[in-house]
């Protein structure tokens, strides 16, 4: 069922002409919404706005949905709904509260990259805000009906591993004793030594041909690296509670032997050109072209892009493919999607989309990192709420600060206020649905609980709670469309307010009858309606708190 605004909305553009603009009536007594489309049709028909207004109203057959119309002030046509038609929608919503989400009229592949840590190192900051993002879209995606496939696009390959291997070797370390941690801070000995001891850095560089040509104790250390890492990368996945596994993996190296057949591919159709012994793509539009195979013969990260936009569509199946990565790396995805559309990598009939998003900033503003500068690890973050917050609660704080603000902004990582119950917050959300859980174990215990219908919606916060409830469905596929979570993180918090304010002004198990009965299903509909808006942001809903 498609959401009362879009239908009453539907039918007013039929007969204006023009999209309605619907607004939620500023007060009660205007009705649920209102409409300035007489207002602009008015400057174009050059006829008196309210004059306007009473063609429109005497032309709609909107009976069914509201009461009488109303024309206000110079020409605002204002509408209210039918209780009934109120309280039929939401108990439809009771019944399936996914009922209003329409699944999309051409269910496509969408491949979603995100996540993406480097191997021997921990996961950080950034890749916090990558795997709570990705994770939010992948849920809400599949929620619409789309097949998703994530891609992990982990850093498994380069020049990194021949001086991490080399330094193993040196040390004589033995690779099993390693956890996440040490890997990384060996990581930061061997980066140090190359920088430092010319003999050891032209050994790191052979080691790195070593690994590409597949010697065998190469490989072998360069795979428990890779083991140690996912081991690490694996909790983390755990402990943040997103949908991440093995299966999802496609790291750099998976793309290795598709490397020189992307180069010849482009050279053969004269996508790629020699440059000054390097192969090029030069685009329009852009002030450096994309090499694609270095002077060397060597290749870089923007080819194993390549590799992956052509596999993702050619094997995959993708008609949508989404990035998942920091605002950095705007320029370098324009260009990936430029010249894999240049090359025919990418078909006009599938989209490509970076997701970029901006920083987290510590308590002073700054970017957050350790005293040396460092980015802050994603445990230490998690360890700092749950100082503050039991895990399940102090979870729902960081993933709800980081999907809640538009994605492209910086936020500020404030514990404090991220754990708050009160205010814009992911507890507060928990709160609202653990309370009404609450109501209805009292009710249950009174043997009150068995009513799946609503028929009484006098009230006005009945009924504007119930308004809000109606539009779930489309709330999720315009998350779906835009890829903006906090989209649903507003419509979240204004159930919530909605809720708290129906509970002021309408008892629940102290009135009586028909309305008791339609206010605990109303409770009921508000119960699920949150706890699968919160799942879809990947937050647990809490019974108790």
């Amino acid at each position: 069922m498609s959401s009362l605004p879009s239908l009453l909305t539907a039918r007013v553009e039929a007969v204006a002409g023009i999209d309605p603009e619907l607004r939620p009536a500023t007060k009660p007594q205007f009705g649920h919404f209102q409409s300035n489309v007489a207002l602009r049709l008015a400057k174009t028909e050059g006829r008196p706005p309210r004059e306007v207004a009473q063609r429109i109203v005497d032309a709609l057959e909107v009976d069914d949905l509201c009461e009488p119309l109303e024309i206000a002030g110079p020409g605002f046509i204002n509408f209210r709904l039918r209780s009934s038609v109120l309280a039929r929608a939401v108990s439809e919503q009771l019944a399936d509260p996914r009922s209003g989400v329409l699944e999309a009229e051409q269910p496509s592949t969408v491949v979603i990259d995100y996540s993406a840590p480097n191997v021997a190192k921990q996961m950080h900051v950034g890749h916090l805000r990558s795997t709570i993002i990705g994770d939010c879209l992948n849920r809400v995606l599949r929620a619409v009906g789309h097949t998703v496939i994530a891609q992990n696009h982990i850093g498994d390959w380069g020049t990194q591993f021949g001086m991490l291997v080399e330094q193993i070797l040196e040390d004589q370390i033995d690779v099993a004793e390693l956890d996440l941690a040490s890997a990384e801070a060996l990581y930061t000995k061997a980066n140090a030594h190359f920088k430092s001891d010319d003999a050891f850095a032209n050994r790191a560089r052979a080691r790195v041909v070593a690994l590409q040509s597949g010697d065998a104790e190469t490989r072998e250390i360069w795979q428990q690296l890779i083991d140690i890492s996912l081991a690490g990368f694996n909790a983390a996945y755990a402990r943040l509670g997103v949908l991440l596994t093995d299966d999802d993996l496609a790291g750099e190296s998976t793309y290795n032997d598709d490397l020189a057949a992307v180069a010849a591919e482009l050279e053969a159709d004269g996508t790629a050109v020699i440059d000054d012994g390097a192969l090029c793509v030069f685009v329009e539009g852009f002030n450096s072209p994309m090499i694609v195979r270095k002077r060397d013969g060597g290749f870089g990260y923007a080819t194993s892009d390549l590799a992956a936009v052509r596999r993702r569509v050619r094997e995959l199946g993708a008609h949508r493919i989404i990035y998942v990565v920091g605002a950095p790396q705007s320029f370098h995805f324009d260009q990936v999607f430029a010249v894999a559309r240049k090359a025919g990598f990418l078909p006009d009939t599938v989209s490509a989309e970076h997701v970029a998003f901006g920083q987290v900033l510590g308590p002073d503003g700054k970017k957050f990192s350790t005293r040396e500068g460092t980015a802050v690890t994603l445990n230490t973050l998690l360890d700092a709420a749950e100082e503050k917050a039991a895990p399940a609660i102090a979870l729902a704080a960081v993933k709800y600060a980081d999907l809640s603000t538009g994605l492209n902004k910086d936020y500020v990582f404030d514990v404090d206020r991220m754990v708050a119950t009160t205010g814009n917050t992911g507890p507060y959300l928990q709160y609202a649905h653990a309370r009404v859980c609450q109501v209805l174990r009292k009710a249950e215990a009174e043997g009150l609980v068995d009513q799946q219908q609503i028929t009484v919606l006098d009230e006005p916060a009945e009924q504007s709670l119930a308004l809000l409830l109606t539009r779930f469905g489309e709330t999720v596929e315009e998350v779906a469309a835009t890829l903006q979570p906090h989209k649903l993180c507003t419509y979240l918090y204004d159930v919530s307010g909605a809720l708290a304010v129906f509970y002021e002004q309408c008892p629940v198990l102290k009135s009586e009858g028909e309305v008791r009965a339609s206010r605990l299903a109303l409770c009921q509909a508000t119960r699920k309606v949150l706890a699968e808006g919160l799942d879809l942001l990947g937050i647990e809903a809490l019974e108790r708190m």
